[in-house]
């Protein structure tokens, strides 16, 4: 099964290009939202982050993510303790997830595919790439952030004309640009590429 990562920054819109590839038949693995319920369900998980962040880190067998992110938002090393055990359980589930699925190929939709090494487990990478305002604008709408918490949440993340580079093709979600004939042309070419 071919696996196509699909990834961009805070705010570029890869969720809303994940989801029109979704609607044109392509099973769509959503690395985030796996990642919170394994971060909920996987007691080998659950230990190794009791273990490294405190037993506060879980609160009446839920996961404080408020206390998680106050940590790790805060220490740059804290976050990469998390992403080194959180990210191989995401990329097995994933792997997983992918042998049962019945299609050319299969998109793994992931913020941190470059970040966590996880595009080593996909074929093909495809970059959402949005304007930096553009982006905070969306962000601060979205979630009701002031700018300065847009802007240290993106500090944390691969800067991203680097991450777009590194992109095997790339999507221009920039207002100006028609998102669904990229998709398409796009859809077609991993379509012809997955035989």
């Amino acid at each position: 099964m071919m696996m196509v990562g699909i990834t961009g920054g805070i705010g570029s819109g890869k969720s809303t290009v994940a989801k029109i590839f979704a609607t044109m038949g392509v099973p769509l693995f959503d690395a985030d939202t796996a990642t919170k319920e394994l971060m909920q369900t996987n007691t080998e998980l659950i230990d190794l982050l009791i273990k490294n962040f405190g037993t506060a880190v879980y609160t009446e067998d839920k996961l404080n993510r408020k206390y998680l992110a106050g940590i790790v938002f805060q220490d740059k090393a804290k976050l990469e303790l998390l992403n080194s055990i959180v990210h191989p359980f995401s990329i097995v589930a994933a792997s997983d997830w992918a042998k049962a699925q019945d299609a050319p190929y299969v998109l793994k939709e992931a913020a941190l595919l470059f970040e966590t090494e996880a595009f080593h487990h996909v074929q093909y990478t495809i970059g959402v790439d949005c304007p930096k305002e553009m982006r905070i604008a969306r962000v601060m709408e979205r979630d009701g952030s002031t700018r300065e918490e847009v802007l240290a949440r993106m500090a944390n993340q691969m800067d991203e004309s680097v991450k777009m580079k590194l992109c095997d093709f790339v999507i221009l979600n920039n207002e100006k640009t028609l998102i669904i004939p990229q998709v398409v042309h796009l859809h077609n070419r991993l379509t012809g590429l997955s035989k």
